[in-house]
């Protein structure tokens, strides 16, 4: 994977979580809103994480996962380490 993008992160959200009704839409006006406040839990975050690195390719460390508490920094940590790797 070249680039991990939006609709990347929406399907493995859906796929952690599973998709609740409630749960806000993941779209550019809530890419800077903590995860929790989107109504995912740090359980859902690990498996997310999880299946991002098996996607991707990459090792994501469980502090940088933790510092990631909004879909533009945990677009930004995944891109940054895909583009790392690739190098």
């Amino acid at each position: 994977m070249s680039q991990f993008t939006v609709e990347h992160l929406k399907a493995l959200l859906e796929q952690a979580a599973g998709q609740d009704a409630d749960a806000p839409a993941l779209t550019a006006d809530t890419l800077d809103t903590a995860f929790g406040d989107l109504g995912y839990d740090s359980l859902a975050m690990l498996e997310v994480a999880s299946l991002a690195q098996r996607q991707c390719g990459i090792t994501l460390e469980d502090e940088a996962v933790s510092d990631a508490d909004t879909p533009r920094k945990l677009l930004t940590l995944v891109n940054g380490l895909i583009t790392a790797d690739a190098a």
